[in-house]
């Protein structure tokens, strides 16, 4: 896709390496490759975990002050909340769980079998933190996809070529799974005001000239003044198998950010307030609530 007069070409800024880390009491195994120790370096990114688990999985528990983006890699995801949300995702699908002023929910392998996601945490600013709770269901059958020469475009949030993905935002993010063929090039078109990463989930490409393989993530930051927009350029060489990244872009929020477990706020005392609502009940019970049965 060629970008639109007067856009500004990005550079990428760095490229980072997934890290492993190994199973412990919920996983089979897990990697980080959005880490949340510096938080203004990936603004409004603050993690993406890279989860294995068949048994137990993530049992009840709560969130407040930020949205969660899951993309199922293989497997199938069951999930719950006590707003009485269920069901399970499959391949591909994606939920946008906007946890706002506070849910318990979990997420488990299907049958105890087996699921491999990839979850995003996506911060709020201070004037969203505590929106009333939201699930969407984002199932690929149902996304659009853009279609150029070698490439595919599996859009979940913002625009990309007139085109406008399912997912409702508190905050303005893009987002997108992208495969590309070998020896094809794609200028992916961004907001210029935002911070944005390029994760590859398999292959090997450039992204605006860096090269990036397989587990690592590469970064591009907002470009100032840039009244027309951005484009990154990928590019895959020779090969026998597609490229597939998940592209994400986002505007800084540019906020104070304090994180403890599952709470991310603005401020300690915000923090403190989550834990003691939350042992208050005042994010509700937590559900007691069956396991989806087999069909």
């Amino acid at each position: 896709m060629a970008p639109r007069r007067g856009t500004v070409r990005r550079t990428v800024v760095r490229v980072e390496d997934k890290v492993r880390v190994g199973p412990d009491g919920q996983v089979d195994d897990k990697a980080v490759i959005i880490t949340p120790m510096r938080p203004a370096r990936t603004d409004p990114f603050l993690l993406l975990s890279e989860d294995w688990f068949s048994s137990p999985g993530f049992e009840w528990h709560p969130h407040r002050g930020l949205e969660t983006v899951t993309l199922v890699v293989d497997g199938v995801l069951e999930h719950g909340d006590n707003a009485g949300n269920n069901g399970a995702l499959a391949t591909g699908d994606v939920q946008w769980m906007t946890a706002g002023r506070g849910v318990i929910h979990r997420e488990l392998a299907f049958r105890n079998e087996r699921a491999h996601i990839l979850q995003l945490w996506v911060n709020l600013p201070g004037e969203k933190k505590m929106v009333d709770t939201r699930y969407q269901d984002l199932l690929a059958v149902d996304r659009p996809v853009i279609e150029h020469a070698g490439a595919r475009v599996d859009l979940i949030s913002g625009t990309a070529g007139g085109v406008t993905g399912p997912a409702r935002n508190h905050w303005p993010i893009s987002g997108a799974v992208i495969t590309l063929e070998p020896n094809t090039r794609l200028d992916h078109v961004l907001p210029a005001r935002d911070r944005a990463f390029f994760y590859v989930l398999s292959g090997r490409l450039t992204v605006a000239g860096r090269p990036v393989r397989a587990g690592q993530i590469a970064w591009s930051d907002p470009v100032p003044g840039a009244a027309n927009g951005s484009t990154a350029t990928l590019e895959t060489g020779d090969g026998d198998a597609p490229t597939v990244v998940m592209a994400y872009s986002g505007k800084p929020i540019n906020q104070h950010v304090e994180m403890d477990g599952p709470f991310v706020m603005n401020s300690r005392a915000e923090i403190a307030r989550a834990f003691r609502d939350f042992h208050g009940g005042k994010f509700g019970a937590i559900p007691r609530q069956a396991r989806l049965k087999y069909r």
